[in-house]
Order: C-alpha cells, then sequence, then structure tokens
C-alpha cells in the first residue's frame, strides 16, 4: 500500500509538472511574438542529447545527459533552461522559468531607459524677434538641451533682408553667449548658410 501512494503521489507531481511547464511554453511563445526574439530552450524542448549542467544552487555538474538534467529539474520543481546554446554543448542550468524571465525582461527595460535617441530640434527665428519671443526661444533651446538633445537655431532671411545679414548674425551670437552658462557646447559657430544664419548646440558631454 505504501508503494501504491508513493506512485499516486509521483503521477500527480508529474501531471503538476507537465501542466506548469506547459503554462510557462505558452506564456513564453507569446512574449517571443511580442519580442519577435527566438525563445530560450526550455525543458522537453532541449533537443540536445547533452548539456553542460549547472544546478539551482549554482553547482557545475559539468557534462551529462539531458534526460538526467531534466529529471533533476523535476525533482526541484523547477526548470531546465538553456543558457548559453552556442557551446557544445549547450550549457543549461536548473532555475524558476518564471523568475528568470522576469529578470532578463527588467534588465531589458533597464537597458531600454539609459538608451536614448539624440533628436535635432529646429528653432527657427526672424532677426527681428521681439524680446518676449526671443525669451520664449531661449527656454525652449534649455529645455531641448535638458533632455539630451541637440539645438539647430536658424536665423532666417527673407528678400532684401539678406543686406541685413550681419544682425542676424548678432542674433545668433546672442543666443550663443545667453547660453553661456548654461551645459552647452556649441558644435558649430554661427555661419550663413544660404539664405539662412545657423548655429548647432549639443548637451556637454
Amino acid at each position: 500500500m505504501p508503494l501504491a501512494k508513493s506512485n499516486k503521489h509521483g503521477i500527480i507531481n508529474h501531471v503538476k509538472n507537465n501542466k506548469r511547464r506547459h503554462i510557462i511554453a505558452n506564456e513564453d511563445r507569446n512574449a517571443a511574438k511580442s519580442a519577435g526574439k527566438e525563445k530560450p530552450l526550455i525543458n522537453e524542448k532541449i533537443r540536445a542529447k547533452e548539456v553542460r549542467l549547472i544546478d539551482e544552487n549554482g553547482e557545475n555538474h559539468g557534462i551529462v545527459p539531458t534526460s538526467q538534467a531534466l529529471r533533476m529539474a523535476e525533482e526541484a520543481d523547477l526548470d531546465l533552461v538553456v543558457i548559453s546554446p552556442n557551446q557544445a554543448p549547450p550549457v543549461a542550468k536548473i532555475l524558476n522559468f518564471g523568475k528568470y524571465r522576469y529578470e532578463l525582461e527588467k534588465k531589458a527595460k533597464e537597458a531600454k531607459k539609459k538608451q536614448h535617441v539624440v533628436d535635432i530640434k529646429e528653432i527657427k527665428v526672424r532677426y527681428k524677434i521681439d524680446t518676449h519671443d526671443y525669451e520664449v526661444r531661449l527656454k525652449n533651446i534649455r529645455k531641448f538641451i535638458s533632455q539630451g538633445n541637440k539645438v539647430k537655431i536658424i536665423v532666417m532671411l527673407r528678400g532684401r533682408e539678406m543686406q541685413h545679414s550681419h544682425l542676424a548674425v548678432e542674433l545668433a551670437e546672442k543666443f550663443v553667449a545667453d547660453l553661456a552658462n548654461d551645459p552647452i557646447t556649441v558644435e558649430k559657430k554661427p555661419m550663413i548658410e544660404g539664405r539662412n544664419v545657423t548655429v548647432w548646440l549639443a548637451p556637454q558631454a
């Protein structure tokens, strides 16, 4: 009778483990589709006959048959996950795959936060700009720079205004002077480009 009871528990545990792995596999499949990346090999999806096994305590068991590694993972009520598929044989670790995937996603999100795509913001003005509009443009430049973006100031000249290009240059130089105490680098000094005067600003490194 005790033997029958043990077998019964073994069958129940096996069913639970299979159900759990089936749920994890489905979740992982959905995650892989949304991320557009190849999903990691886990449990019965591991086709290699042997793996370099690291158990849940971090102990390296060397090269073992995959079937043995799967039994060890099942006994620990955990998963067998390939963490280095390009090695021969691949490196597999016994772990909680749900927690493992959460940590990977967390690291990916943190790495994404650290990435910043630098935009080039354009500030277009006329050399006859009034004081209020000038202050507004100055404020916008400071905001764009603080966000890590570059700024291209364009002082536009139209028609006969080309005769007063020196005034446009003076306005561009005024922007640079008023921002001298800000964490800003002048990448390109004021210069005439076609019918405009431009100056390029960037955040200090």
